[in-house]
């Protein structure tokens, strides 16, 4: 078995069907890869749909798993476990892949030495993407990666999407799994679990790759654009980036870093609102409003995370 493509679902039964056809038109060879769906205690259709799915698809390597434990690092350290692949390539229950995604990554497992890669990532807006919308805000919903045509390092100041990475399976046993302490939780919308997985693994000297043809296709719904949901994403992400940095003993950095960013975003809203382009200005504030928001509530909290209280898969 080359690869195991794991995706972590809750509560996404529409969603994931969609994701599920992608992954049925793989190229790759049937008997070189499986698809492990782990349910995150999904309480709408998902298992019914998707045991229909696989009755329809006989000759599909897919189970599900289920995680008790809600969040995202959980399901998909459970993913992890139950997988037996080479290589595990990791996909969210709101994207489709190209029919080559399965067979690139094993391509490029099998000829390079590299431990760690992602691919492109893009955006597919239900409606169109709306005109309020900068590269900046953007990237915090549909987090965007198109790094050309050509296999490279990731940038220094990048790290593959959560939604599009691949490792060689002693990634994990040598350097634990993703921190249940970040991530997706429920209907919480907090994250930071990759950023702080590549973080770690970069520390011990690990690049990450862009690879070109590993392609998904984030899919975008009109209810992911609404002030409500960009307000609490806004937010989470602000709480996740203490709870990292806090791991990471960086807070003051963090702190120093999100004064810097306020500064530049009041500057990017006046050139905005000068060159007649106001909702651009309103939506960039109410992301940074938001972010720092999260960061002095989790700060404020208590909520302080201490490497002695990790959870065992880290150690």
């Amino acid at each position: 078995m080359k690869l195991s493509l794991i995706i972590s679902t809750y509560n996404r039964a529409e969603s994931l069907l969609r994701t599920l056809e992608s992954v049925a038109a793989q190229t790759a060879m049937p008997k070189t890869w499986e698809c492990i769906v782990v349910n995150n205690n999904s309480t709408d259709s998902t298992v019914d749909d998707f045991n229909s799915f696989a009755r329809l698809h006989p000759g599909l390597n897919i189970r599900m798993v289920h995680e008790s434990a809600q969040g995202l690092s959980h399901a998909r350290n459970r993913g992890i476990e139950s997988s037996v692949g080479e290589y595990i390539a990791i996909i969210d229950d709101d994207e489709t892949i190209v029919p080559e995604y399965v067979e690139t990554y094993i391509s490029f497992f099998d000829r390079n030495i590299a431990h760690v890669a992602g691919g492109p990532v893009i955006p597919k807006y239900e409606n169109g993407r709306p005109g309020w919308m900068t590269r900046y805000t953007e990237h915090m919903i549909a987090n965007p990666i198109r790094l050309g045509a050509r296999i490279r390092p990731f940038p220094a100041s990048m790290v593959p999407a959560g939604g599009n990475m691949a490792f060689r399976r002693e990634i994990f046993s040598l350097h634990g799994g993703f921190d249940p302490m970040l991530g997706r939780n429920g209907e919480t919308l907090t994250g930071g679990e990759e950023t702080e997985m590549f973080s770690r693994l970069r520390a011990i000297g690990e690049r990450p790759y862009y690879v070109p043809g590993a392609v998904i296709y984030h899919h975008i719904p009109q209810s992911k654009l609404t002030e409500d949901y960009f307000r609490r994403l806004s937010f989470g992400v602000g709480r996740s980036k203490y709870v990292r940095a806090d791991i990471e003993g960086n807070v003051d950095a963090l702190f120093a870093d999100e004064r810097r960013k306020r500064f530049y975003t009041a500057v990017l809203c006046a050139w905005y609102v000068l060159t007649l382009r106001p909702t651009k200005a309103v939506w960039l504030a109410r992301m940074r409003k938001g972010i720092s928001k999260g960061i002095e509530t989790q700060h404020h909290s208590g909520e302080k995370v201490r490497l002695a209280n990790r959870v065992k898969i880290l150690s």
